[in-house]
């Protein structure tokens, strides 16, 4: 039967696809206007001679085509298109116009943009050495429908046979001759792209070495081509300086900076001037350099006090010197926030709202201090056996974040260089519910710290000390999980515990235009563990050392996560996705604490799974009430796969495969299956795929993701241990709403 009901949903899903995929062909050249035809698909063939290893590649020069065809949904059908050919023609009817205004009107060829597109075509690869090159546009209707071929025969390339630099200031003749960072060289292909960014390299470089006045114009080539060959002989011009206002030719001026001047706007929230020096790269006496002018303005666009920053230079006349003056000004100091929000945990409705002060400069240094108050309440459904179904929550975070190190002994010179923060937090979090109540108290102190280019980034937890209470636990739970000989559960019963956690962490991240990674690395107790030694401390029944009564926590942890974008075409990305975590407990602990294990599925992992709802292994779900506390483990390894299209207006599409699982390090009892083996751990990789749709609201990203499972590790049978080959919609989909992207 169930075999039977799955054929017949399959059927009818492809059954409905291709319905859709007729409407969008059949209905799409309804607004043609007679005589014209709608642009259906365009494709650029690149040509080259056999012994040239062109990387000229044809998705490259598909940006240079002006006109485009209607967008598609998944590659093939132009639902946008569809949509608004089936508005009707009256525009004076709303329904028509709202119809219209959701869709994409039809694209109709112009035959004078495809003359341009050839034009832009043949440039842009004339530009990168076929000076013999011919563009040609192909056309082939159908009905209404058009398509577009442009040939770009590229034939062989030309190449610089040698490399003259004719530099007429002899100062930056000798600079550049110890310079070997040129991008040119002998016998390189031509290139007009390689030489305009010669051109940016040298004007950067001499920018950053007091040539205020110094532009890229300065410097210009000439191309002389050797008769009989595809030879270019190539000049290099560096020409004499000349302002407007003077017609003689001069060496060009090197300028340092004579004042440096500071002013603020508002009388009001002032800043110490202290402040100003500590963030000002330029300094009187020093070079001009652009540099220090970008990371200036990068410096003080991070502190929390300001709001906007203006450097202006002045220059001092017949004496190669500029006057600097920097004017800021100021946030308001004082801003307080209300932030309701509607929470849905488990299909238990509640209500939470947090309320935050903020001040941006409490010491007058931009120093950042927040508070935060935070209230949640929902409503428990499904208990049984508790006086009080409900779940309270309050907390207070108070963070004050210094833009700077605080720390002795830095040079001053190592402060300029960084772009630091020290941050001290305290949190206070009480939660009731009908089966207990938890108290936790955490106190940090950390440092962030980066360089001036913003990708490498690195944080320093000194000392991440959380104290856990559990002063109440209902006797309805402690008999069922905790007392109980039968149900008892050692994971459930150490994490209802009062425990103490002193962790030590070091943080490492790096983007760059097309990938991110994460590092990161913690240990906890190792200091504890070794005074207690020391000073001999008393232990509990299960053999734990004591810190004021409570036993502390002792583990190392670490993780790493790594995120590849790859650009297919304009609107087309292929997302890959990796990350891997380690954890150990020892000395202290036998086990990690809860917040602290891993866990696997939901709307960022595994997504054919709820969050939560795989692992660890092969373990199966036993009791719904504590699987919460069972599905969690040491090690955690995530691989992900996701196709991203652009569909029509704010929305994009996602097509994905995930696989990964949870393991625990050593074979604990409530978690049978679950220990981490090599020869078995291939085969408990869990599998699911799926789509998903995405708003971008600029701002923000809703996402939409429906994933189905494809391997499922629980099972042995091969029905249900393949449900991509046996699938049932009830067991295997899984629905995922989120804020942001999964990586």
């Amino acid at each position: 039967m169930n075999r039977a009901r799955n054929a017949n949903l399959l059927r009818r899903l492809w059954l409905a696809i291709a319905s859709l995929t007729l409407v969008c062909s059949c209905t799409t050249t309804k607004y043609v206007p007679e005589g014209e035809f709608m642009l259906d698909d365009i494709d650029v063939v690149v040509s080259s001679s056999e012994d040239d290893k062109t990387d000229v590649k044809s998705s490259q020069l598909e940006n240079y085509v002006r006109q485009k065809p209607n967008s598609r949904w998944f590659a093939s059908m132009k639902v946008p298109l569809a949509i608004y050919s089936a508005s009707g023609r009256d525009t004076s009817k709303w329904v028509n116009r709202a119809i219209r205004s959701m869709g994409e009107r039809p694209v109709i060829f112009d035959s004078t943009e495809a003359r341009l597109s050839c034009r832009d075509l043949l440039a842009e690869v004339q530009n990168r050495g076929y000076l013999d090159a011919r563009v040609a546009v192909e056309t082939r209707t159908k009905g209404k429908k058009l398509k577009a071929k442009y040939v770009v025969q590229l034939g062989k390339p030309y190449y610089i046979r040698k490399i003259e630099r004719e530099i007429e200031d002899t100062t930056i003749a000798r600079m550049l001759s110890f310079d070997e960072a040129s991008l040119l060289h002998d016998g390189m292909r031509f290139n007009v792209n390689t030489l305009d960014e010669e051109r940016k390299r040298i004007t950067t470089l001499l920018l950053n070495q007091g040539y205020y006045r110094f532009h890229k114009d300065f410097i210009g080539y000439t191309a002389d081509s050797v008769a009989g060959s595809r030879d270019i002989d190539l000049r290099m011009q560096l020409r004499l300086f000349r302002s407007a206002a003077d017609t003689t030719l001069r060496r060009h001026p090197v300028y340092r900076i004579k004042n440096v001047e500071y002013e603020q706007t508002d009388t009001v929230n002032r800043l110490r001037k202290s402040v100003f020096r500590d963030n000002c790269l330029l300094q009187e006496g020093q070079l001009y350099r652009q540099q220090d002018l970008q990371n200036t303005y990068n410096r003080f666009a991070r502190l929390a006090a300001v709001k906007y920053t203006n450097i202006k230079f002045r220059e001092v006349p017949d004496s190669g010197l500029l006057d600097c003056r920097l004017s800021l000004s100021t946030h308001p100091r004082n801003t307080i926030s209300f932030q309701p929000e509607g929470t849905n945990t488990a299909g238990n409705l509640g209500v939470a709202a947090t309320l935050a002060y903020q001040n941006r400069n409490l010491f007058s240094a931009s120093e950042l201090l927040s508070v935060e108050l935070r209230g949640a309440y929902e409503a428990i459904t499904g208990l049984e056996g508790y006086a009080n179904q409900d779940y309270q929550e309050f907390g207070v975070e108070t963070k004050l974040t210094f833009p700077r190190f605080l720390l002795p002994f830095i040079a001053q010179g190592t402060r300029r260089r960084l772009n630091a923060a020290s941050e001290l937090s305290l949190l206070w979090n009480t939660q009731n519910r009908p089966e207990f109540h938890r108290r936790a108290l955490t106190a940090s102190w950390r440092y962030k710290w980066g360089f001036q280019n913003h990708r490498p980034q690195f944080q320093f937890d000194v000392i991440d000390l959380t104290y856990i209470s559990m002063p109440w636990i209902s006797d309805t739970f402690r008999n069922l999980y905790l007392d109980n000989v039968s149900t008892r559960n050692a994971i459930l019963k150490y994490n209802y515990e009062d425990l103490l956690i002193a962790q030590t962490s070091f943080s490492y991240s790096y983007a760059a235009n097309d990938y991110a990674v994460r590092l990161n690395f913690a240990t906890a107790g190792n200091l504890l563990n070794l005074g207690s030694h020391l000073f001999g401390a008393s232990q509990n029944d299960d053999g734990q050392y004591k810190l004021v009564g409570v036993a502390f926590a002792q583990y190392a942890r670490a993780y790493v996560d790594y995120v590849k974008n790859i650009t297919l075409a304009e609107g087309h990305q292929l997302a890959l996705h990796a990350d891997f975590g380690i954890a150990y407990p020892y000395g202290n602990s036998t086990m990690l604490p809860f917040d602290k294990r891993f866990f696997s599925g939901g709307a960022n992992s595994v997504r054919g799974w709820n969050v939560r709802g795989l692992g660890p292994g092969a373990y199966r779900r036993q009791n719904g009430a504590i699987d919460i506390i069972n599905q969690t483990g040491d090690i955690k390894l995530d691989l992900n796969a996701e196709y991203r299209a652009k569909l029509f207006w704010k929305f994009s599409s996602a097509l994905f495969i995930d696989a990964g699982n949870i393991w625990t390090l050593r074979a604990y009892d409530d978690q049978p299956d679950g220990q981490f083996q090599f020869d078995t751990f291939l085969k408990q990789l869990a599998v699911s795929y799926g789509v998903g749709l995405r708003i971008n609201f600029d701002y923000f990203i809703l996402r939409f993701d429906l994933g189905m499972k494809a391997v499922n590790p629980v099972y042995d049978d091969s029905e249900q241990h393949f449900p991509i080959v046996h699938p049932r919609i009830s067991r295997d989909l899984t629905f995922h709403f989120a804020v942001g992207l999964p990586f």
